[in-house]
């Protein structure tokens, strides 16, 4: 059991029997008043966010996660069908609990599986992917009064900007958690 002192971003509870990720937190005490903290939870199996305030003497349960290996292989409608990587078992999870990470999936990627009570709930994505331009505007020689950057498309759908470097065809590095260009691959 947690106290509320012990809960941190990142860290995985489980409130009313489900998994869920601190996404924010804030300690506040006020006066004579005992300590709260305040907090924003990401639900790991419906991907729904809610705020929770905790009360000082308040204990909860830390959320046993087991990670494994894993790999992304298709989109099946709502639906992104993954492989697990030791007994090759395929399951799959929907969009809504994937979030903004389905965004990054690309057939072959590998991903950590978070497991709670062995049943695959959510994934974390590399923080760092490779992906292929496969729609650049050409870079004008000169063209840096705006910062040197351009909108490029990726093979994901995914547009992000990129230096004016960057072309058609080229394989590049992205971040995962801010969705920027890091360099090439």
């Amino acid at each position: 059991m947690l106290g509320i002192n012990e809960i941190k971003t990142g860290k995985n509870i489980v409130l009313n029997g489900e998994p869920y990720a601190v996404i924010f937190c804030e300690h506040s005490k006020m006066g004579r008043a005992g300590a709260v903290l305040r907090t924003k939870l990401k639900n790991l199996i419906t991907g729904a966010v809610l705020e929770k305030t905790f009360q000082g003497a308040e204990k909860i349960e830390e959320a046993e996660m087991i990670k494994s290996k894993a790999q992304y292989l298709y989109r099946e409608g709502e639906n992104y069908v993954f492989m697990d990587g030791k007994n090759y078992d395929q399951f799959f999870l929907s969009s809504e609990t994937l979030g903004g990470s389905a965004k990054y999936l690309i057939e072959g990627t590998e991903v950590v599986v978070l497991n709670f009570n062995n049943n695959p709930v959510n994934i974390e994505l590399p923080i760092k992917i490779k992906l292929k331009v496969v729609e650049a505007p050409p870079g004008i020689k000169g063209d840096t009064a705006s910062g040197g950057g351009k909108l490029a498309k990726l093979e994901n759908g995914l547009e992000i900007t990129t230096p004016l470097f960057v072309k058609k065809d080229d394989e590049i590095i992205v971040n995962t958690e801010k969705g920027e260009y890091v360099s090439r691959a």
